[in-house]
């Protein structure tokens, strides 16, 4: 988790990623007139030290111009990977927004008498239980209040950022970073990422993106690769374009190497079942007879068993980390399929984009 947690700071510390988060998911008429070439990064403004030991916080700046005049806005973005949802994430934002305010009052940022600049409050969520916070404290605080008494309450939202809601059809027309990171989060297999990863190479190719690109080999070695392909020894590469180049090397192996993990698992388990089931027929038919035939038929027919139920849970897991949930028809075919339709659906998942062409249904 603390990994996850720098990786992510270390790539929204660059502003590109931040720009084209506002540009592509913040979907309101007045970011038309945001000067994104005056975005910066505020890193020392006398931030109190409860605001500077909040590591999951970024704060970012840039002008707002409006009838002519400029006028700061101030992107407060707070990466949030618990793994349970805080109800109460509207009460913490107050806090800090509030915090934020007194330092640039105590910093000198907000002259006496100068109106308080414009915070948008953003929490990017990427857990994978659904978000169910409200993001309004008005949501949160007693509904049977008076009116009058209402209207003295505080106030303050957020604007929730859920990567999980976000569908790959929507995602994979934009030409946008911040979405391609989303994918890379929802993605289910070694090919999604090396798609995302090609698209991200073509993106980022300008000499002044290289820090960038080294951001994101970071957090896909890291994180999302070991998260993906568990167990897989990742190479040492530093440069996109290197990982690019070894993952289209290595997508198809990594598939072999899991698919044969989980027959040697499926072996063992079915060794391991075939002679306790053998040692029980043996001592009902009797002792010397039963144990030796026991074992040796146990044996047999565990490895079978054994590795068809390994072949069949390699596919459902791989079949569940492309297409996410499986629907009840599919797990119904796979319970009852045979070793041949096994092999057959297996080798299709590399080159089918649905399921129903995987297994030869027409929905």
């Amino acid at each position: 988790m603390a990994e996850h947690d720098s990786s992510y700071k270390l790539l929204f510390s660059h502003r590109e990623l931040v720009a084209d988060l506002i540009r592509g998911f913040v979907n309101e008429d007045w970011t038309q007139s945001l000067d994104f070439d005056t975005l910066e990064r505020v890193r020392e403004i006398g931030v109190c030290h409860d605001l500077r030991e909040r590591e999951d916080d970024i704060l970012w700046r840039l002008r707002l111009i409006k009838e002519g005049r400029e006028h700061w806005l101030y992107v407060y973005l707070l990466l949030e990977f618990q793994s349970s949802v805080d109800p109460y994430m509207a009460v913490r934002l107050l806090t800090y927004v509030g915090l934020l305010y007194e330092d640039l009052r105590k910093s000198g940022a907000i002259r006496a008498g100068e109106p308080l600049p414009a915070v948008l409050p953003i929490v990017l969520y990427n857990g994978r239980d659904p978000w169910t916070a409200k993001t309004s404290l008005s949501d949160l605080i007693d509904p049977d209040l008076p009116a009058q008494l209402r209207a003295w309450q505080p106030q303050i939202r957020y604007l929730l950022l859920e990567e999980r809601r976000y569908a790959e059809s929507d995602l994979a027309g934009l030409r946008n970073v911040a979405a391609a990171l989303f994918r890379l989060e929802n993605s289910r297999a070694p090919a999604d990422i090396q798609r995302v990863v090609a698209s991200l190479l073509d993106w980022l190719a300008a000499p002044e993106q290289t820090e960038l690109r080294r951001a994101f080999v970071v957090w896909l070695k890291r994180v999302l690769l070991p998260s993906r392909v568990p167990g897989v020894v990742i190479p040492n590469v530093i440069e996109l374009e290197e990982l690019h180049s070894m993952l289209a090397e290595t997508v198809k192996t990594w598939v072999e190497e899991w698919k044969e993990l989980g027959w040697k698992q499926g072996i063992e388990q079915g060794i391991e079942q075939g002679i306790e089931q053998g040692i029980e027929q043996g001592i009902e038919q009797g002792i010397e007879q039963g144990i030796e035939q026991g074992i040796e038929q146990g044996i047999e027919q565990g490895i079978e068993q054994g590795v068809h139920r390994g072949e069949t849970k390699i596919l459902r897991r791989l079949l569940m980390r492309r297409f996410g949930a499986l629907p009840a028809w599919v797990d119904e075919r796979l319970e009852q399929a045979a070793e041949s339709e096994i092999e057959w659906w297996t080798d299709q998942l590399l080159d089918c984009d649905s399921l129903e062409r995987i297994f030869g249904e027409s929905r």
